[in-house]
């Protein structure tokens, strides 16, 4: 998965714009004419609904990678009326704008995955993915299989992101990194990096042991905020460690558990490093953020979120806490449920 890009869709001459930036991200990863007019059709569609019903829109667009290779995943975003019928909604027909209201009902039908959440007064969020037809597989239906959000943004005004973030997946363990280069730009963007390396050669290691190796690693950087959970499904336990100011949360059945990090820099100042172990069920979350989203979010303001894919928690969560001054990354896990 590549870092977003984050689109303004507030008046109708930027639909256009998103549709053939999308279009263009589609053909870098192979998808045809054919899948790509559909890509075209969605983001369109999308984003014209942002235009018509809000304020504020935001099309998010990034590619991720998959075992039949990779798709586009298509994120509408506005802080619009929202929606207190969401299933009305989406019937052909059904429209508040005076249209033929068949927007919604060909977005979903398109998109190969397609989520929604909704909440009166505060907007609305629609994640649609597409991808190839030839590459298209039957979704896992194991109900311990854990499903992935994730949102990484520079901050306003930067084209390159100093967050960084990694997972590696190894049986019933998944294990997630979430860094963040002092500063911003190149030399925080090299330094995040750095830790993503560590990560990924260390991956067999416990969380303590992979910061401590970063810390040496990341002594020629100007260091690091990082922080990794080992989410261990048999064990039913998050195991983390933190060093800096990465958030880190376990959420089950809308009750929040923030889990410790201590201050410092990794690659700079590290007096201490310490893992925590927390309980996880096939009913929790997992929630990683860097400073550039702010802490104060809570899914008691927004019923049914927490039930959502993780891509669409944590482009909620971008949108209602995102820091503009910063880089931001949010990553979201959680079991998959049956259908």
């Amino acid at each position: 998965m590549i870092n977003a890009l984050a689109l303004p869709v507030t008046e109708e001459s930027q639909v256009g714009e998103a549709r053939r930036i999308a279009v263009a991200l589609a053909a870098e990863v192979g998808f045809d004419e054919t899948d790509r007019g559909k890509v075209a059709i969605v983001t369109a569609e999308a984003a014209k609904n942002a235009v018509k019903y809000a304020s504020e829109g935001e099309i998010l667009l990034q590619t991720v990678k998959t075992d039949a290779g990779y798709s586009i995943e298509i994120v509408s975003l506005d802080r619009g009326p929202g929606m207190a019928n969401v299933g009305q909604c989406l019937r052909d027909g059904f429209s508040t704008a005076g249209t033929l209201g068949t927007g919604l009902g060909a977005i979903k039908r398109l998109s190969s995955f397609f989520d929604i959440h909704s909440v009166p007064k505060l907007g609305t969020a629609l994640l649609m993915r597409l991808e190839p037809t030839q590459n298209r597989l039957e979704t896992s239906q194991n109900s311990n299989y854990l499903e992935f959000g994730v949102v990484s943004l520079p901050k306003a005004g930067e084209e390159i992101c100093g967050d960084s973030w990694a997972i590696e997946n190894d049986r019933d363990k998944n294990l997630i990194l979430v860094a963040d280069g002092l500063g911003y730009g190149v030399l925080a963007e090299e330094a995040s990096q750095e830790a993503v390396r560590v990560f990924g050669e260390s991956a067999k290691l416990g969380p303590k042991a992979i910061l401590e190796k970063a810390h040496a690693a990341l002594k020629s950087t100007r260091g690091a905020a990082a922080a990794i959970a080992l989410i261990d499904r048999t064990q039913q336990t998050v195991c983390f460690a933190g060093i800096g100011n990465i958030s880190g949360v376990v959420v089950t059945d809308n009750r929040s558990r923030s889990m410790v990090s201590y201050n410092g820099t990794v690659g700079h100042r590290m007096l201490k490093v310490a893992e925590f172990v927390y309980p996880w069920s096939p009913h929790s979350l997992l929630v990683m953020h860097s400073d550039g989203l702010a802490a104060q979010w809570d899914f008691n303001r927004y019923p049914g979120l927490a039930a959502r894919h993780p891509a669409l928690i944590a482009a909620v969560l971008y949108r209602d806490f995102k820091r503009t001054r910063d880089d931001m990354t949010v990553v979201v896990a959680k079991v998959r449920q049956p259908a």
